[in-house]
C-alpha cells in the first residue's frame, strides 16, 4: 500500500516538476538575450509587437518601401476591412487551436494538449488594424529597411504562397477584419506562437530572449508603445 502511495505521489509531482523546469528554463534565458545588431541606417519602419497577455503578433504598416502586405493577404479574403486600417497584425499558431478556440472559454484540456504535442499543422492569423487598436498592448520595434526586410522574409517563409498570394482558409474568421491562412511549421511546447515571434525578432537583429515560449519573454527587452487616448 505504501509503495502504491509513493507511486501515486510521484505521478502527481512529475507534471508539476516538469512544468516548473520548463518555466524556469524559459525565464532564465531572459538573462542571456541576443544582442541587437546595429542598424546600418536610421530606423524608418514603425513596426510593433502586440500582445493580448498570452499571445503575441507582429504588427507592420500595410505598405512601405519594403513590402505591400495587401499583395499577399488580399482584402477580399476578409469580411470587411475598415477603410481606416493602416496596419496589419500577423500571428502564427496551432491550426486546431486557432480554428476552435475563438474565445478562452472554448479552450479544452484535450485541445491544449493537442497543440503542445507537435502533431498539428499551423496557420497564420492576419488582422487589419487601425493604429488606435495598438494602445497600451503594443511594443515598439526600431527597424531600418534591411532589418525589416529580414523580418518580412521570415513571415513570408512561414506562409504557404501560391503565385504571390497566401492561401486563405475559406470562411474562417473571428471578426470582420481578420482571416486565417495556411502556414508552414509545427506548433509544440518548444515552438509556440510566441517562439515564432521571438525567432522573427532575432532574424531582424532585435534584442530579445533566445527562447520565448511566453508573451512576456517576447516583450521583456522591448520599449512599450503608449498611443494617445482615443477622443470620446
Amino acid at each position: 500500500m505504501r509503495r502504491l502511495l509513493k507511486i501515486g505521489a510521484l505521478a502527481l509531482l512529475l507534471p508539476v516538476a516538469l512544468a516548473s523546469a520548463y518555466i524556469a528554463a524559459a525565464y532564465l534565458m531572459v538573462l542571456f538575450p541576443q544582442d541587437a545588431r546595429p542598424s546600418a541606417g536610421s530606423p524608418r519602419i514603425e513596426a510593433y509587437v502586440l500582445t493580448n497577455g498570452v499571445h503575441t503578433d507582429l504588427v507592420f504598416p500595410i505598405k512601405s518601401a519594403v513590402i505591400d502586405w495587401e499583395q499577399y493577404f488580399l482584402r477580399k479574403d476578409f469580411i470587411a476591412v475598415p477603410a481606416s486600417a493602416n496596419y496589419i497584425a500577423i500571428g502564427w499558431g496551432d491550426r486546431d487551436f486557432y480554428l476552435n478556440t475563438p474565445e478562452w472559454k472554448d479552450l479544452t484540456i484535450a485541445r491544449a494538449l493537442g497543440a503542445i504535442s507537435g502533431q498539428h499543422a499551423t496557420l497564420l492569423h492576419v488582422t487589419y488594424l487601425d493604429k488606435s487598436d495598438l494602445r497600451q498592448y503594443a511594443y515598439r520595434l526600431a527597424l531600418d529597411e534591411k532589418n525589416y526586410r529580414a523580418l518580412a522574409d521570415y513571415v513570408l517563409a512561414s506562409s504557404v504562397i501560391i503565385g504571390q498570394q497566401a492561401v486563405p482558409v475559406a470562411g474562417s474568421h473571428y471578426s470582420r477584419q481578420d482571416a486565417f491562412y495556411e502556414a508552414r511549421g509545427r506548433y509544440s511546447m518548444l515552438n509556440t506562437c510566441n517562439s515564432w515571434v521571438g525567432s522573427g525578432l532575432q532574424r531582424a537583429g532585435i534584442k530579445v530572449s533566445r527562447w520565448t515560449p511566453f508573451d512576456t519573454l517576447v516583450t521583456w527587452h522591448l520599449a512599450p508603445y503608449f498611443a494617445p487616448p482615443t477622443p470620446e
